[in-house]
């Protein structure tokens, strides 16, 4: 199991950027997919970004242009800068690391941190 930690969440204006750490505990997940997902109050989680190891890079539609995820595997950790934030964004944004041979949605997960997006 890897231990992942999250930073970087916060209070943030309409328009605003944002960037968001995760550390993870070990070198396993260099080999690792990493990805953030983030959930909404009353909506289910869903996926933001993943990388592969190669650095490899998918995004949800609705944060194309906007979000760039990006990794370390020198320092175990993955990144998710958010710029051009919107209102709809406000959720709490999850970690996730999972061996390239699990399906999407799997592994292990972070605590979260909040980003609201408000003015």
């Amino acid at each position: 199991q890897v231990l992942l930690v999250e930073s970087g969440g916060g209070l943030v204006q309409p328009g605003g950027s944002l960037r968001l750490s995760c550390a993870a505990s070990k070198s396993g997940p260099s080999i690792y997919v990493m990805g953030w997902y983030r959930q909404a109050p009353g909506k289910q989680r869903e996926l933001v970004a993943v990388i592969t190891s190669g650095g490899s890079a998918n995004y949800a539609d609705s944060v194309k242009g906007r979000f760039t995820i990006s990794r370390d595997n020198t320092k175990n950790t993955v990144y998710l800068q958010m710029n051009s934030l919107k209102p709809e964004d406000t959720a709490v944004y999850y970690c996730n690391a999972r061996p390239p041979v699990l399906p999407a949605g799997t592994g292990d997960w972070g605590q979260g941190t909040q980003v609201t997006v408000s003015s």
